[in-house]
């Protein structure tokens, strides 16, 4: 049997893949620096509750240099958490595992290879000597002991790689420490100037909304429309969501910025929120959320799932409280964000009673909530599609029935999933159809008079697949109607994929077709309109054709129906047909 072997490790490959590939930009070297320094500080004060807090950043001609008041490191704990890729065994009995720290104390160092050829730590512990670590970027390290006195704590020194030197001047530190720094409970300073300059602290514990407005309008450059204070005990987890004053796109899911334990954790964290709550952003500081091994995203588990919800509960429970509480401030919130309230009735039966109680909808009869309509009209009456309703609001308030416009995202779903949750709601959905039988059909005597106009019409429609009804509607300035049912519609979509197939797939869509079931769209033909009576005493057949394709072409365009080749076609030859018949020839006739 062959002995067992032990995988080769390219060290500077290793080292290459973490400081390279693991992180999405060269900045975060300045967090990791600021991290570990602050995790040195905080296993001191565990041990040393009056230690000094302080984080000094120099910039220098030739690097970077990070000393921190921590607890340094013995030499053999320099071994273990600086030169040991992937081993966290000692971590606990060094005091780095613990609750109180932001992350892997040691690893993160790595990152420094973004923009340094070279990295030398020069540390001591409390009664220990100090000790030199030296790091190169081709894997090499050194460690060594320091005939040298100095204070409890640790020095990191950065050697810029050649084209890296722009990542070292001083004001693209400040920034960076200012950025990721800012919040941290111990002094950071650049070159002696405190990251707590301009910027405004977050108010975690004492702020209400106008603190958290104030901070939202120096760091955002926005007043938001509201802001809903957040707290979930169970990850750690305080702050603000901010309500954005503008329509955003429900599509984009926007990042927010998170903090673990106060140091920025990223700026445009995804998956905080549930998906609905497109509307906010949140600035939160987590002290028991899981970080992504680069430390710029959280990690998808149970609690993050936890979390996610409670959040999202707190978000509902604002807007049930806006409301009871102020119902004027909720249109004005609708107004702007009703996609996403919308998205959420879908699923949650408080926000589908906030949307059928609070929205209004369009209607034929004017804007009014569902609520309003079915306790008016007594039932819910909708068209499926703004185009649809558009081509039968009139028609459809003429012959005295409600119609509700359901075309815009979610309005139908919405409207049959009340009619589910709720008893007693009524719901119907108007087909074009449906419509036509309501209209008033004409005395016998009247149609058999109009048999020849009827069998003129029908020749020339016959080659659209097209019937020709004559009824009597109002409003009677409506000479014509294109109805076509949801069968009828289908069964066109259906031979229009069919003539465009390659053979195999036209052969599976014949299969699908019914050719059994009549499924021709309708064109009816308004009585009560005075242009349609003066077409049916037309005395040539040729024109009554001519005048029954135009007003089958009017009847596509008002009811906003797609237009096909033969359509245009059509439409083409009735304009220059009756064009050429109402314009005189040189010889003056018409």
């Amino acid at each position: 049997m062959d002995a067992h072997r032990t995988f080769q490790v390219d060290l500077a490959g290793l080292v290459d893949l973490l400081s390279h590939h693991l992180y999405a930009s060269p900045r975060v070297y300045v967090r990791e620096l600021l991290q570990n320094a602050v995790d040195a500080i905080t296993a001191r004060r565990l041990a040393e509750p009056g230690a000094p807090g302080v984080v000094a950043i120099e910039t220098t001609g030739d690097g970077l240099r990070v000393t921190d008041s921590g607890v340094g490191l013995t030499r053999a704990q320099v071994h273990e958490l600086l030169a040991t890729i992937g081993r966290s065994s000692k971590r606990d009995d060094l005091g780095f595992a613990r609750h109180e720290f932001l992350g892997q104390f040691g690893i993160g160092l790595l990152s420094c290879f973004l923009v340094a050829r070279e990295i030398v730590v020069l540390t001591r512990a409390a009664g220990g000597e100090t000790v030199r670590w030296t790091g190169y970027d081709d894997g090499r390290y050194l460690v060594e002991t320091v005939d040298e006195e100095r204070p409890v704590g640790t020095t990191v020194t950065l050697v810029p790689r050649p084209g890296a030197q722009s990542w070292f001047g001083p004001t693209t530190v400040l920034e960076l420490a200012r950025l990721y720094g800012d919040q941290l409970p111990v002094e950071v300073t650049v070159d002696g100037t405190p990251t707590t300059g301009p910027v405004v602290s977050a108010p975690w514990e004492s702020g209400g909304g106008r603190a958290w407005t104030a901070y939202a309008e120096r760091t955002m450059g926005l007043t938001p429309f509201d802001v809903i204070p957040l707290s979930v005990p169970e990850a750690g987890l305080t702050g603000a969501a901010f309500v954005m004053p503008q329509a955003l796109n429900p599509a984009h899911r926007g990042g927010h910025r998170v903090y673990l334990k106060r140091m920025l954790l990223a700026e445009s964290a995804e998956g905080l929120l549930p998906d609905w709550a497109f509307f906010a952003r949140c600035v939160v500081d987590t002290s028991e959320l899981r970080p992504t091994a680069s430390r710029e995203a959280l990690y998808e588990d149970g609690l993050l799932d936890s979390t996610r919800e409670a959040l999202g509960d707190q978000l509902r429970g604002w807007l049930v409280r806006l409301a009871r509480t102020d119902p004027r401030r909720l249109g004005e919130f609708l107004h702007v964000h009703h996609l996403g309230v919308k998205a959420l009735a879908l699923h949650d039966d408080v926000m589908l009673d906030l949307v059928a109680t609070w929205w209004p909808m369009e209607t034929n009869v004017g804007r009014m909530t569902l609520r309003e309509f079915g306790e008016r009209h007594g039932v819910i009456r909708y068209s499926a599609t703004t185009d649809q309703f558009r081509q039968l609001a009139g028609v459809a308030a003429a012959q005295d029935l409600a119609l509700v416009n359901a075309g815009y995202t979610y309005d139908t779903e919405i409207i049959e999933r009340l009619a589910q949750v709720e008893r007693g709601v009524r719901i119907e959905r108007l087909d074009p159809s449906d419509l036509a039988t309501r209209f008033e059909t004409l005395d016998p005597g009247v149609e058999i008079g109009l048999r020849g106009f009827a069998v003129a019409a029908q020749r020339a429609m016959d080659r659209l697949g097209c019937e020709v009804v004559l009824r009597a509607f109002d409003p009677a300035t409506v000479p014509a109607l294109y109805l076509v049912d949801r069968e009828t519609a289908f069964r066109q979509e259906l031979r229009a994929t069919r003539d465009k197939a390659d053979p195999v797939w036209a052969d599976v869509l014949s299969a699908l077709d019914d050719r059994r079931a009549d499924t021709r769209p309708q064109l009816v033909l308004n009585h009560r309109n005075a242009l349609v009576r003066r077409v049916i005493v037309l005395p040539a057949a040729d024109l009554v054709e001519l005048a029954v394709e135009a007003l089958y072409g009017q009847a596509l365009l008002l009811g906003y129906h797609p237009i096909r080749p033969a359509d245009a076609a059509l439409l083409n030859r009735s304009f220059l047909g009756l064009l050429d018949r109402a314009v005189p020839t040189e010889e003056g006739g018409a």
